[in-house]
Protein backbone atom coordinates (compact mmCIF):
# COMPACT_ATOMS: atom_id res chain seq x y z
CA UNK A 1 0.00 0.00 0.00
CA UNK A 2 1.42 3.40 -0.97
CA UNK A 3 1.75 6.33 1.42
CA UNK A 4 -1.04 8.13 -0.44
CA UNK A 5 -3.36 5.13 -0.03
CA UNK A 6 -2.53 4.91 3.68
CA UNK A 7 -3.26 8.63 4.16
CA UNK A 8 -6.56 8.33 2.28
CA UNK A 9 -7.56 5.34 4.41
CA UNK A 10 -6.49 7.03 7.64
CA UNK A 11 -8.22 10.34 6.93
CA UNK A 12 -11.44 8.79 5.62
CA UNK A 13 -12.61 7.94 9.17
CA UNK A 14 -13.06 10.20 12.15
CA UNK A 15 -10.04 10.11 14.49
CA UNK A 16 -10.27 8.28 17.79
CA UNK A 17 -8.05 10.90 19.50
CA UNK A 18 -7.10 14.52 18.95
CA UNK A 19 -3.48 15.65 19.47
CA UNK A 20 -2.90 18.85 21.44
CA UNK A 21 0.06 20.87 22.59
CA UNK A 22 -0.72 21.91 26.18
CA UNK A 23 0.82 25.06 27.59
CA UNK A 24 0.58 25.49 31.33
CA UNK A 25 -0.05 29.06 32.46
CA UNK A 26 0.66 30.17 35.99
CA UNK A 27 -2.55 30.92 37.88
CA UNK A 28 -4.72 30.19 34.83
CA UNK A 29 -6.18 27.23 32.97
CA UNK A 30 -3.83 25.41 30.60
CA UNK A 31 -4.04 26.47 26.94
CA UNK A 32 -4.70 23.64 24.44
CA UNK A 33 -3.71 24.00 20.77
CA UNK A 34 -4.89 21.29 18.36
CA UNK A 35 -1.96 20.02 16.29
CA UNK A 36 -3.21 16.74 14.84
CA UNK A 37 -5.20 13.55 15.24
CA UNK A 38 -4.78 9.80 15.80
CA UNK A 39 -6.49 6.69 14.45
CA UNK A 40 -6.12 3.14 15.79
CA UNK A 41 -4.17 0.71 13.63
CA UNK A 42 -6.06 -2.16 12.03
CA UNK A 43 -4.70 -4.62 14.60
CA UNK A 44 -5.66 -2.32 17.48
CA UNK A 45 -2.15 -2.42 18.96
CA UNK A 46 -1.14 1.14 18.14
CA UNK A 47 -2.08 4.43 16.51
CA UNK A 48 -1.41 6.25 13.27
CA UNK A 49 -0.76 9.86 14.21
CA UNK A 50 -0.99 12.76 11.78
CA UNK A 51 0.59 15.98 13.03
CA UNK A 52 0.03 19.36 11.39
CA UNK A 53 2.45 21.12 13.75
CA UNK A 54 5.08 20.18 16.31
CA UNK A 55 5.44 21.52 19.85
CA UNK A 56 8.62 23.35 20.75
CA UNK A 57 8.90 21.41 24.03
CA UNK A 58 8.17 17.99 22.50
CA UNK A 59 5.06 17.40 24.64
CA UNK A 60 1.88 16.20 22.91
CA UNK A 61 -1.34 15.15 24.68
CA UNK A 62 -3.81 12.76 23.02
CA UNK A 63 -7.45 13.06 24.10
CA UNK A 64 -10.65 11.37 23.01
CA UNK A 65 -12.69 13.88 20.94
CA UNK A 66 -15.54 15.55 22.78
CA UNK A 67 -18.63 17.48 21.73
CA UNK A 68 -17.13 20.66 23.22
CA UNK A 69 -15.85 23.05 20.55
CA UNK A 70 -12.17 24.08 20.83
Amino acid sequence: MSTTEKNETTTSKLPSHIAYVVRDREGQKAFFTRVGAAWPTKDGKGFNIQLDALPTDGRITLLVPSEKKD
